[in-house]
């Protein structure tokens, strides 16, 4: 299994895994498009030329990144590849100067487990709520927002 950055010619992969849990509420739905134009934030886990994981590090702010779109494909689950795709994003936010990276999840137990703290939706820029303003799920979003610093790690 091999972890790289996704190309154009992942997108329809990735856009399956990230429909698959969004049509089960799970996650957020994420368009071709956006993920088309989003590309450069997201990197795969492939086994065997199939993408069976995807994640996204999408910065903020100077001192701020998000991971978005996180998902592995039902028939690999439990074996730790969700954890190794936020690893590989926390480690890409290092390589940016970025050490405070958040998410915003239906699945805070996961966070959690990867030293994530769950913080007051107040407390991150009003610029991150700009997407949520568009979001069919706005403003009753149950999603929690966890915070990490990666300095502290």
């Amino acid at each position: 299994m091999n972890i790289r950055p996704a190309k154009v010619t992942d997108v329809k992969e990735i856009h399956t895994l990230v429909e698959h849990y969004a049509n089960n509420k799970e996650m957020l739905h994420r368009s071709l498009n956006a993920i088309y134009e989003n590309i450069q934030e997201f990197v795969v886990l492939e086994n065997k030329s199939k993408i069976i994981a995807c994640g996204a590090l999408h910065v903020s702010w100077e001192d701020l990144a998000e991971i978005k779109a996180l998902a592995v494909a039902e028939e690999f689950k439990w074996q730790g590849l969700g954890r190794k795709i936020v690893e590989k994003l926390q480690e890409n936010a290092k390589g940016l100067g970025i050490y405070k990276v958040f998410s915003l999840t239906f699945k805070p137990e996961f966070f959690k487990k990867l030293g994530y703290v769950v913080i007051p939706k107040e407390t991150l820029p009003h610029k991150i709520w700009s997407e949520c303003v568009n979001c069919y799920l706005f403003p009753d979003c149950d999603e929690v927002p966890l915070l990490v610093n990666l300095k502290s790690e």
